[in-house]
């Protein structure tokens, strides 16, 4: 199999954000792999080992995201490519267009990511990228399993030599579907444990391909190339006010409380 691994150099999720002229302060920060790209490059690699074949990472940031790109090498990916950001914005469309013309050559069998990323949260590049690249997709897999239909149960989808069998998270619940190979699937929080990399890991990935494109590298469409958000403001929450303690009986602090709601807290 040949698969695909969508993954983002974040913020470590302990690290303390400060915002400094409408900007992130990225200054002595300590970035990691997204947490939940891990759970999508560990299914991977247990893919690889089960099925055979290779995992190719791709992520699109910066000159630093190349760290995240070579711990992934090191955990066991054998290829990484990475999207030179600096002509892209941070509209999820734009993005997401751009990494689809980044996987469209490689014609994988299957591309995993993340559920979301949780800088920003919104969980969509993934799905669009799905959407560019015309697969069908399934997210918040809990449990994946590849197999032919006959094994799988499924009905037959002329050209699908695989399916992806997929119990994914539905707001608490389970649902379970199956989709044709090629598709596209997120990760969500317990799908698997991710491992470390190893010493002897960490010494091969120095050796394994590394390969930067930019956007004028690719080939997109012009309405994929055009960005259709963009970002006006960037500040940060406001400090925690102290709280209060509402004295008198039961009726006069129901009376008080009803009060702030309407007059500070703006919720009636």
């Amino acid at each position: 199999m040949k698969i695909v691994v969508l993954l983002k150099q974040t913020f470590d999720t302990e690290e303390k954000i400060k915002i400094i002229d409408g900007a992130v302060d990225e200054r002595d920060a300590k970035y990691v792999i997204n947490p939940y790209d891990e759970y999508a490059l560990e299914e991977a690699i247990r893919l690889k080992e089960k099925h055979g074949g290779e995992v190719i990472v791709a992520g699109c940031g910066p000159d630093r995201a190349k760290e995240a790109l070579r711990t992934a090498l090191a955990i066991g990916a054998d290829e990484a490519i990475l999207l030179d950001d600096e002509s892209l914005t941070d509209d999820s469309s734009q993005l997401a267009a751009a990494l689809a013309a980044v996987i469209a050559p490689l014609s994988p069998e299957l591309v995993l990511a993340g559920l979301f990323a949780v800088d920003t949260g919104s969980g969509s590049v993934a799905l669009q990228v799905a959407q560019h690249l015309d697969l069908p997709h399934a997210s918040a897999a809990l449990k994946l399993t590849i197999d032919s239909g006959e094994q799988l149960g499924a009905a037959h989808v002329p050209g699908a030599a695989r399916y992806a069998l997929v119990d994914r998270d539905v707001e608490g619940d389970m649902e379970t579907v199956c989709i044709p190979l090629p598709a596209l699937i997120t990760a969500q929080q317990g799908l698997n444990e991710p491992r470390y990399p190893s010493l002897p890991g960490i010494m091969k990935a120095k050796r394994k391909p590394l390969r930067v494109v930019t956007l004028a590298d690719l080939t997109i469409s012009a309405d994929g190339a055009e960005a259709r958000t963009a970002r006006t403001e960037l500040t940060p929450p406001p400090q925690r006010a102290a709280g209060k303690r509402l004295g008198g009986t039961a009726e006069e602090q129901t009376r008080e409380l009803v009060l702030l709601l309407q007059t500070e807290a703006k919720l009636l």
